[in-house]
Order: C-alpha cells, then sequence, then structure tokens
C-alpha cells in the first residue's frame, strides 16, 4: 500500500467528549467524533483508515497512541498547540431516545492546506461535527477518490454563545452535487433540503445526483434509497443498550467497507446496521465486537429478505 492510498479515508475533528449516561453517576470523558467512530470500525472490518482532522495541544497523547495501534494512518492529523481540541457535552435521557449537546471548545478549520498532496482512497468520507469543512476542501477531495460521502451533520448545526447547539436550515446545493453516498438523521435531513416529509426530503437529495441515500432512525433501523427505490434496513438486536453514541457513524463504516468492494448495496447496509449493534454495547469508541459477530447479525436480516 502506498503512504497515501488507503480504503476508506475519513475527514473531521476528533473530539474529546464528556458523556453523561442514565446509568452512570458522573460523566465519562472519551476519545470522540465521527472520525474516531468510522476508522476504529472500519479497521476492525479489516480495510485500511486514514484521517485527516486537527486537534489541540490538550488531544490526550494517550489517544493518538491508541489509534496508532489500532493500524489507523495518523499522518494528516494536525496538532496545534496553543489551540484546544474540539469538545462536546453530551447529555441522554433516562431511555437514551434523546440527548442533548453542548461545544465546549472548538478547533481550527481543516483547509485545503491541510490534505496531503498526494491521497487516494477507495472512499473518503467527510464527517465534520462543528462546522470544520468548507466546499473548497470537499471539492479538493473529490478529485482523490471514485466515492464521496457525507454526513452533513456538522455543517447544519448552529452554536449558541452558551454552546448550546440547534440544527439550522439549508446545506450548500453544490456541495450535494459532489456526494456519491449521503447520510444524516431524518431530523438532519428535512433540515438539509427543508422538506419535511422524509420521502419528498430523500428525492431532493437524489435530485442533486446522489446515488445512495442513507436515513439512520436510532432503534428503528435505517432507510436505504437507491436511485429512488426505498428499502427497510431493520435494526440488529444488541445484546444490551449502555451508549448509543457514535451508531450512525459505526453504520457508515460498515456500509462503506462493504460498497467500495462493489457488494449489493442491501448487504452493505446490512453490515452497518451490526456493526451499529455492537458498538452501542460499550461506552465511546470502546467496542466493536469481533468481524465474525458483524458479519453474522448482518446475514441474520440479511436473509430475512429486507425490500419493502
Amino acid at each position: 500500500m502506498a503512504a497515501q492510498d488507503f480504503d476508506i479515508t475519513v475527514v473531521g475533528h476528533f473530539t474529546i467528549d464528556s458523556i453523561s449516561l442514565p446509568s452512570r453517576p458522573h460523566p465519562v470523558s472519551v476519545l470522540g467524533g465521527s472520525a474516531a467512530y468510522i476508522s476504529l470500525a472500519t479497521r476492525r472490518l479489516d480495510a485500511t483508515a486514514s484521517v485527516i482532522s486537527k486537534v489541540g495541544g490538550d488531544f490526550p497523547q494517550a489517544y493518538m497512541w491508541w489509534l496508532q495501534q489500532e493500524g489507523i494512518d495518523l499522518s494528516n492529523v494536525v496538532r496545534v498547540e496553543d489551540e484546544q481540541t474540539t469538545r462536546f457535552e453530551l447529555k441522554y435521557n433516562k431511555d437514551l431516545t434523546n440527548r442533548t449537546l453542548k461545544l465546549k471548545s472548538k478547533a481550527s478549520p481543516i483547509t485545503v492546506g491541510d490534505l496531503p498532496k498526494s491521497l487516494h482512497a477507495k472512499a473518503i468520507h467527510i464527517a465534520p461535527i462543528a462546522g470544520e469543512i468548507a466546499y473548497d476542501t470537499i471539492a479538493k477531495l473529490k478529485k482523490c477518490t471514485e466515492i464521496l460521502s457525507l454526513d452533513p451533520q456538522g455543517l447544519l448545526r448552529s452554536f449558541g454563545t452558551a454552546g448550546n447547539v440547534t440544527c439550522r436550515s439549508s446545506i450548500s446545493k453544490r456541495l450535494l452535487s459532489l456526494i456519491t453516498v449521503y447520510k444524516s438523521s431524518v431530523d438532519e435531513l428535512n433540515a438539509a433540503t427543508g422538506f419535511k416529509d422524509t420521502r419528498s426530503a430523500i428525492k431532493a437529495i437524489h435530485d442533486f445526483g446522489v446515488e445512495t441515500v442513507i436515513i439512520t432512525l436510532g432503534a428503528k433501523g435505517a432507510v436505504l434509497s437507491i436511485g429512488g427505490t426505498r428499502y427497510n434496513i431493520p435494526p440488529c438486536k444488541s445484546a444490551a443498550v449502555v451508549d448509543p453514541t457514535g451508531a450512525g457513524d459505526v453504520f457508515m463504516s460498515g456500509f462503506l467497507t462493504e460498497y467500495i468492494h462493489q457488494k449489493d448495496s442491501l448487504w452493505c447496509a446490512c453490515v452497518g446496521s451490526a456493526a451499529a449493534s455492537l458498538v452501542v454495547e460499550g461506552i465511546g469508541p470502546t467496542f466493536f465486537g469481533e468481524k465474525e459477530e458483524i458479519y453474522r447479525r448482518a446475514t441474520s436480516i440479511y436473509e430475512k429478505g429486507i425490500k419493502q
């Protein structure tokens, strides 16, 4: 493998998350950010992974060591010693169905100048969490891959003076025209398109040339739309739901690691659902199960037949 040639490259901020869970008396501080969840899950599925990110001088070296030990390429993670890493506080309700999010600090943006001169990946996943990736950076990345995927959550967030996070409307339409695979929650989909009806919103994303649209539904599974044909992807049963943080990211990792090998998109989505069902059994990006278990769970829902 060449120095800058990967299966999946993830672009977005690593974070330090403080997660408050009903099962815990005190918040838990963990490595976070879509970049962490996706790269770690990608490695669990034996695909190569790299991250393009930016952190502050407060980012623990232990996190860097952990990610490197997992085989993730961090050569394009920029450490700015006099800045802070992006930090979030996440507080979940009693049944883990809802959370409040607060931004505590924010690293500087990932710019075109932060991108390596030579990069190629089978898939590049754009995963901003606090508006850190601009259009020109994404346009540059488009030239480095055949599959450009997007989770727009960080482009749709507004931050109040106290760091409180709300979802604002609209996303750059010219940005969507660059994307191969789009993934978001229902609320983010509605905000991005301006449509409250999910079918109309999905069609609007397709109309910009996006081939595949994935809408995650939490404990209800996901919707996969390919060229306007919709499929319900059921959730895999977890042994226990401890922390739902990152489940959507891990779904995307499972999907992409199969998609780059030109597998059936329904199978790819089942692998995503299976991988997501495992990560929620631990706190933060600490538990992904074994590859064999991911495939076993994926097979169990794939064989049931999932076409609407």
